[in-house]
């Protein structure tokens, strides 16, 4: 069976990590072999960059140190993590990939998208997701929903809707690989919407809701 890589973004509070585990389920379920991780982490190099980036204080990264650091976690994730499973056939359902690099780091801090871009591709070598499900959501609702807010959450309101808007617009960029689901609808109706949309687009054997 054909392994794939499937990646869920979006501003926060967005429900991404509620859905790939609600996917992972699924994928179970019906017998796929699967496997489910997050970014910035997934692997011990990338774990205590995590901790880095997102428990530390408000100033403590720089905007240039704070790209080169979800990098650096990304590309240690892609070669231990990711690509060994794709390569065993298992598939890959990730929190957060090279979008939330280009909407954060790009659109949300202002650094330039094409260095960006060619950053990620050097990351990961090349290794790009078969599916992205956006994520969509009103920032000022997705901000509500958070408890307990990490540094990246913490940052302005106008920075999010940076974000937000960046996302979108690589929506409209990359059409044949980045859906865009309405995350404000329940829980039921968008995992609904993405199995459906994955029966759709690879033909799986999955349980519809």
């Amino acid at each position: 069976m054909k392994s794939y890589f499937i990646t869920f973004e979006g501003p926060e509070g967005s429900g991404k990590s509620t859905q790939a585990e609600l996917l992972k389920e699924t994928f179970e379920d019906a017998g796929y072999p699967v496997a489910l991780t997050r970014e910035p982490g997934g692997d011990q190099v990338s774990e205590n960059i995590r901790n880095i980036l997102l428990h530390g204080s408000d100033n403590s990264v720089t905007d240039r140190g704070e790209l080169l650091l979800y990098l650096a976690a990304r590309a240690e994730h892609t070669e231990k993590v990711i690509r060994p499973k794709l390569n065993k056939r298992c598939s890959v359902i990730c929190g957060r990939y090279i979008d939330s690099t280009v909407a954060y780091q790009g659109y949300g801090n202002g650094l330039e998208l094409d260095m960006i871009h060619k950053m990620n591709d050097f990351a990961t070598a090349g290794l790009m997701p078969d599916i992205t499900f956006l994520m969509d959501i009103d920032v000022e609702i997705g901000l509500k929903r958070q408890s307990n807010w990490n540094r990246m959450e913490r940052k302005s309101l106008e920075f999010h809707k940076r974000v937000r808007n960046g996302f979108l617009k690589e929506a409209e960029y990359h059409p044949e690989r980045i859906v865009v689901i309405n995350a404000e609808d329940s829980i039921e109706k968008v995992r609904a919407d993405i199995i459906q949309y994955i029966k759709n687009r690879f033909g799986l054997r999955l349980n519809s809701l």
